[in-house]
């Protein structure tokens, strides 16, 4: 008891202390957001790598001194670092000041649509298809007029002629976590839908908490189900970790799912913010892995015979791969993994590869601090591509259809930061040519070419679904 009260007294004070805000140095507070705060949270607090700070949502205490304590002493397991060995407690103070009369300013106006867009070598439509969702994550097309999409705060629907219905499928499991970067996250359709109805998903599997936990683990989880009258069905669960893997993060899940030729499943796993362990093939985090379609381990997996190796593990060393893809002419997986402050990359993935993270890397600490003194050692792999400042690149696709011809063979990619989608042109292991096709709508979470060859877009903040086909 003594404690709490001296814990509440701490609060209060800190409150009364950092609550004069009017009187704090809004200006010096803006030179120092802008130095090490707008990386993650945007120039304008609009959100990037890190959360909107002028969307009126706060889940760690909206108070001025609950954000003094957020900045000084940071929140570790959603990856916002400590900046008590960086600023000092008056320099917090004159941040927090700036962020509550930005926060107070905001009306958190909708950017407009543009209805037509210009590209290189096409002019684009832009339609809106659905604003209902609360943070669209995935989408997976069953034919040109019928698709699933993954809402990450525990939902999956069903979209009918581009509108999405109003009742969500039910029957999910109900241990998805919805924290952080965690929720329900990819679908993905089996080769032979048609025959079998197969729908994959992936999401960050909540365990029970114990009595003594602040909070219980969690970790990505593969399942596969049919949907019948409109209701989760035969669910099997195709990857689970072992318990002990399990992490009180809410960050860096991956996890998008993809199948290659040979109906191999491929499924990305962040690093759960344990960078270190992305080396381990002992433990399943910060891995891309490959399973049979019903969740037995392929005999061939690099790792398969290795003692105490995790079986399924195809490739190692990945922070956290939000976008897989099969290339159209090589059939081989690629992936985009998020980088930290710098780094982000694109990389070709390759059974029993090393990509390096943490013990190579082109990004920084948010803090500032190295991660890495190399960006290359013998033994591990290279990106085809990295982006430098980091980009938040989520999602990829590789075009392939007959309404955009020129750009057959190109790779998409999303970017959450700078709220852009862009087209690679990459011949062998090598991007050649970048372009924006696509800015300033909102974070760019996915990226889908669907059956009609037109291009649709996961946006958040605000939530979207757009088609792209060519300008008429």
């Amino acid at each position: 008891m003594r404690f709490l009260i001296r814990l509440n007294l701490t609060l209060l004070v800190m409150i009364i202390m950092v609550s004069p805000m009017a009187q704090a140095d809004a200006l010096e507070g803006e030179k120092i957001y802008q130095k090490h705060c707008a990386v993650c949270h945007g120039v304008e607090l609009e959100g990037g790598i890190g959360s909107s700070l002028v969307d009126h949502v706060w889940n760690y205490g909206s108070d001025p001194g609950f954000l003094w304590m957020n900045i000084r002493y940071g929140i570790l397991d959603l990856e916002m670092p400590a900046w008590k060995d960086v600023l000092s407690d008056d320099e917090i103070k004159s941040v927090v000041g700036f962020i509550v009369e930005q926060d107070k300013k905001s009306t958190l106006p909708t950017p407009p649509i543009l209805k037509q867009v210009t590209t290189e070598l096409y002019g684009l439509k832009l339609e809106v298809l659905d604003d209902s969702l609360e943070e669209p994550w995935s989408i997976a097309f069953i034919d040109k007029d019928k698709a699933l999409v993954t809402d990450k705060v525990g939902k999956l629907y069903q979209m009918l002629n581009g509108k999405i219905q109003p009742e969500s499928v039910g029957g999910l499991p109900a241990d998805i976590t919805n924290i952080g970067q965690g929720g329900l996250l990819d679908v993905m359709l089996d080769p032979d839908f048609a025959e079998n109805g197969w729908v994959y998903l992936s999401y960050s599997h909540e365990l029970e908490k114990a009595k003594d936990e602040k909070r219980a683990g969690a970790m990505t989880r593969i399942i596969r189900g049919r949907i019948k009258d409109n209701n989760w069905i035969d669910s099997q669960i195709l990857f689970e970790a072992e318990h002990e893997f399990y992490s009180a993060t809410r960050h860096h899940y991956g996890s998008r799912i993809v199948f290659d030729d040979e109906g191999y499943l491929y499924f990305s796993v962040g690093d759960r913010g344990a960078k270190k362990q992305a080396q381990d093939i002992k433990r399943p985090n910060g891995k891309i892995h490959r399973i049979h379609k019903e969740g037995t381990i392929p005999k061939d997996n690099p790792f398969v015979n290795q003692p105490d190796a995790i079986p399924s593990i195809y490739s190692y060393g990945h922070r956290n791969p939000q976008g897989l893809s099969v290339h159209p002419v090589t059939r081989a997986v690629w992936s985009t993994e998020h980088g930290p402050m710098g780094g982000d990359e694109l990389n070709h993935v390759r059974a029993a590869k090393n990509f390096g993270w943490p013990e190579i890397t082109y990004g920084i600490n948010y803090d500032g601090n190295i991660i890495s003194e190399f960006t290359e050692k013998p033994g591990m792999e290279q990106p085809v591509h990295h982006w430098t400042p980091s980009i938040a690149v989520c999602d990829i696709d590789f075009y392939v259809g007959d309404i955009f011809p020129k750009w057959n063979d190109n790779l998409l990619v999303t970017s959450l930061k700078y709220q852009d989608l862009r087209r690679l042109v990459i011949e062998g292991d090598k991007v050649i040519h970048e372009e924006i096709l696509l800015k300033g709508v909102g974070r760019m979470r996915s990226v889908t070419v669907g059956p009609d060859g037109a291009i649709y877009v996961l946006v958040n903040k605000p939530s979207l679904i757009l088609r792209l086909t060519p300008q008429l």
